[in-house]
């Protein structure tokens, strides 16, 4: 049963793919992506479809572009610059224009050159590249002032790569087992946390008793004490009454 569904997976993901490579190289994309930012470009909207409120307006050499399906140059794009930069990262090569002294981390940006910074402090080396036989950081690294008329600066960016996992596998027989004995880590040490907090409580409920038995003797002192005061106040102010009174008879 288990390797029938991984079969019928198997086989819908192969044909999911091929349908995605046949319709991303179908000549017919291109032509309909330029016709739909045009007619966007130029507030052309389909009745009953999606109206942006902002347009972006495209210039005569996009128009042109996206018309003769030709790739722009950089004069053409609006790049401004003396400096041409190239960036290599694996198969993948991108080229634009930068000014002296300009960051390389915005010439990147630019160029559509997908760099991975860490620190942005030039201390991690995680955007390390290879520049004219050196190594260089990029997110500190700026574009030199020094280079001749002409000469391009090369820079090769690390390749990344990204694994593809299958999901065939929903679990195995470790990770099963691994379950079980979390969860019974984590019984055991609910058991003993909760009698430390049991024995915490009775210690808790010890100390305040024995606050609530003094409570009860200071406060059966101190009645017992204004009692005695009050007698003897009392009985000494009889006695002068009676003082009084024999004083008057003589």
């Amino acid at each position: 049963m288990v390797k029938s569904i991984l079969s019928i997976l198997f086989v819908s993901q192969a044909l999911l793919s091929s349908f995605s490579r046949g319709f991303q190289t179908s000549p017919c994309l291109h032509q309909r992506q330029s016709s739909s930012l045009l007619r966007m470009a130029e507030g052309d909207n389909v009745k009953g479809s999606y109206d942006p409120k902002w347009k972006k307006t495209l210039t005569i050499a996009e128009k042109q572009a996206l018309e003769t399906g030709k790739e722009m140059t950089e004069k053409e794009k609006g790049l401004i610059g003396n400096i041409p930069v190239v960036f290599k990262s694996g198969n993948e090569t991108k080229t634009t224009l930068a000014l002296p002294n300009q960051p390389l981390s915005d010439v990147a940006v630019q160029a559509g050159a997908f760099i991975r910074y860490g620190c942005k402090k030039g201390e991690c080396g995680t955007c390390e590249a290879l520049c004219n036989g050196k190594y260089i950081r990029p997110c500190v690294e700026t574009v030199p002032a020094d280079l001749k008329q002409g000469q391009e600066l090369v820079i090769q960016v690390k390749a990344i790569k990204s694994k593809r996992v299958s999901s065939g596998k929903f679990y195995t027989a470790k990770s099963v087992v691994m379950g079980f004995w979390n969860n019974l880590l984590g019984m055991v040490g609910f058991v003993k946390t909760r009698r430390a907090a049991k024995k915490n409580w009775e210690e808790r409920q010890e100390y305040e008793d024995l606050i609530a038995k003094r409570t009860k003797e200071i406060k059966a002192e101190r009645l017992a004490r204004e009692a005695a005061d009050a007698i003897a106040k009392e009985s000494e102010a009889t006695a002068k009454e009676n003082e009084v009174k024999t004083t008057i008879k003589l």
